[in-house]
């Protein structure tokens, strides 16, 4: 490499270093998606988490790489069960544990973290981020397994939200916890619901967050859902973008609202079965045909 290759290479470096993480496209979007959840109520005091994977070479643009702040262990991962091989080396965007969603946009660099998965797996280095000495949620082993699950079955999701939306958990315990049946009283609720999560909602029963026990549950689930319900908790979806995943959790919460409002209620109207055929037949999506009954 010839003299003026090196002074090229240097300037590129130098106007890389100039732009500003708080700018990033990445940054801006976790903080206004943040905002807007705790503002309709699903993520109260530190509740809820999001992960967002990200674009390494998009990433460098506004940090150096090489320059790790501190490593992380992960909280609550037990060797036997946790694998997350696939995602080494990648780096995502994470909610800091007991962190406020309301505080996010606010600030930032003390509530959010960008971290890579260290050769270990055990850990993350972090590139940026809580600045106060803090560390990612500790539902990250579970976010992480859940990545893993979703990008093996679509490659181009990289979201994994976790939020308490107030009448998807109300709904939780007062309607059977079973997957058909669950799904089947959403679809009924708004004419959208069949399209826009056509693959239905999966469920755990309660189990003890923070572990990778509900990890891998979760991300077992994850093969065959965006969404999954943790009962009595709350709800994990997955998407390709942040838009896509709020509006999936957002669509549930919706028809979950109906529900609670209208359960006590004769029912004298609902969205028949062949009628939701025909929706899925004009977009042209596929859905659980075995969560319909059809005769």
């Amino acid at each position: 490499m010839g003299f003026m290759d090196e002074v090229r290479k240097a300037g590129a470096t130098i106007k890389r270093a100039c732009k500003d993480i708080f700018d990033a496209p990445f940054v801006r979007e976790m903080c206004d998606t943040a905002d807007n959840m705790y503002r309709l109520g699903w993520d109260e005091r530190n509740g809820g988490n999001i992960s967002y994977l990200l674009d390494e070479k998009e990433v460098g643009e506004y940090l150096d790489l090489n320059d790790v702040k501190r490593t992380i262990p992960l909280m609550g991962v037990n060797a036997a069960n946790f694998d997350v091989s696939s995602l080494v080396g990648k780096i995502f965007l994470v909610t800091g544990t007991g962190k406020y969603f309301k505080n996010v946009k606010a600030d930032p660099e003390t509530n959010l973290g960008i971290v890579r998965i260290a050769e270990d797996k055990k850990g993350v280095e972090l590139l940026w981020g809580y600045k106060d000495g803090g560390r990612p949620t500790s539902e990250l082993p579970s976010h992480l397994m859940c990545h893993a699950a979703r990008l093996a079955v679509d490659p181009e999701n990289r979201v994994i939200m976790h939020s308490h939306p107030t009448h998807t958990l109300a709904m939780n315990y007062v309607h059977e916890l079973d997957e058909k049946k669950f799904t089947h009283t959403l679809w009924e609720m708004c004419t959208e619901c069949i399209v826009v999560f056509p693959d239905g909602v999966g469920i755990l029963p309660w189990m003890l967050c923070g572990t990778d026990e509900i990890g891998v549950a979760t991300s077992k689930k994850m093969h065959d859902f965006r969404l999954v319900v943790w009962a009595m908790h709350g709800i994990y979806g997955a998407g390709k973008t942040m838009d896509e995943t709020f509006g999936l959790i957002e669509t549930v919460e919706k028809a979950a609202q109906i529900y609670m409002l209208t359960a006590h209620l004769p029912r004298v109207n609902t969205i028949k079965d062949e009628d939701m055929v025909k929706l899925v037949e004009l977009f042209g999506v596929k859905y659980r045909k075995d969560f319909l009954d059809l005769k």
